[in-house]
C-alpha cells in the first residue's frame, strides 16, 4: 500500500507548477510538509510562511544568476 501511495504523490507532484514544486520542496526541507498536508497552507504560522517565501526568493535569484552566467 505504501508504494501505491508514493506513486500517487509523485503523480500529483508532477502535475504542479514549478513554483508550487519549489514551495513544497522547501516546506519538506524545513520539516513542515506534514503540517501542510494535514492542515493546508493556512495551518502555517506567519514565521513559517515567511521562511518558505524567503528561501523561494533566494533560490529564484540563484537560478536567474546561473541562467545569466550561462548565457554569457
Amino acid at each position: 500500500m505504501k508504494a501505491n501511495e508514493s506513486k500517487n504523490k509523485e503523480k500529483l507532484f508532477d502535475a504542479l507548477s514549478p513554483h508550487e514544486k519549489m514551495k513544497l520542496e522547501i516546506a519538506e526541507e524545513l520539516g513542515l510538509l506534514d503540517k501542510v498536508q494535514n492542515g493546508g497552507w493556512k495551518s502555517l504560522s506567519a514565521k513559517e510562511t515567511g521562511r518558505i517565501g524567503g528561501l523561494m526568493t533566494k533560490r529564484k535569484r540563484q537560478l536567474s544568476t546561473q541562467t545569466e552566467e550561462a548565457a554569457k
